[in-house]
């Protein structure tokens, strides 16, 4: 299947158009791809591929801000600007519960059909953050990447992986070595580093 024209020059001009156009290129798809049937009847089935970015991560933010997760916290958005958000994340596990980390969640235009990109604006001492602050995020790969899938969840592995290293899958490979054949080092390592680089934790 062949769709002419996909999106023009102004993909991101009118975003509920957007998202309509993807809509029904995926049922067109869909439709020339019997095999999938399936997987598109389940993907209709969420109300995330019908609403535009920003009224998609308008509901999602409200969503986390009921929820008050202890992991996420001081979360600012510019309402100008809903589809970037800022805010900290505080980890449990030493020895990185020394501080607390400020991230920035950018949506795409395509959202939900294209993975938000989360960069670490606090410096952080992990095999999987590299110094500019990218991180290497299996669920936001594009691999990877469900539609169906929600902030929420993506802030969880996130989290997750700030407690626990992954030293398999490194950013930064010196650390992952040292994460590897003395973890004490690092550990001791990582944990002044917090101390001298990450913002205060949230007191209540």
């Amino acid at each position: 299947m062949k769709v002419n024209g996909f999106l023009g020059n102004n993909k991101a001009d009118n975003y509920e158009e957007l998202s309509e156009t993807m809509f029904k290129i995926l049922k067109l798809w869909a439709a020339e791809n019997p095999s999938y049937f399936h997987t598109w009847t389940n993907l209709t089935k969420n109300p995330k591929v019908h609403a535009s970015p920003r009224s998609l991560t308008s509901k999602e933010l409200n969503d986390i801000r009921v929820s008050g997760p202890k992991a996420f916290r001081d979360i600012q958005v510019d309402e100008s600007n809903i589809l970037t958000w800022q805010g900290l994340i505080v980890p449990d596990n030493p020895p990185y519960n020394k501080g607390a980390f400020r991230i920035e969640i950018n949506f795409p235009a395509e959202y939900p059909f294209k993975p938000p990109k989360i960069s670490f604006k606090t410096k952080i001492y992990h095999p999987n953050i590299d110094e500019k602050g990218q991180v290497c995020l299996p669920i936001i790969s594009a691999e990877n990447w469900k539609p169906a899938t929600k902030t929420d969840q993506v802030i969880q592995a996130l989290v997750a992986l700030v407690n626990d290293p992954e030293p398999e899958h490194p950013l930064r490979a010196e650390l992952a070595e040292e994460f590897l054949k003395d973890k004490k080092k690092f550990n001791k390592n990582a944990e002044e580093y917090t101390k001298k680089h990450s913002e205060k934790r949230p007191s209540d």
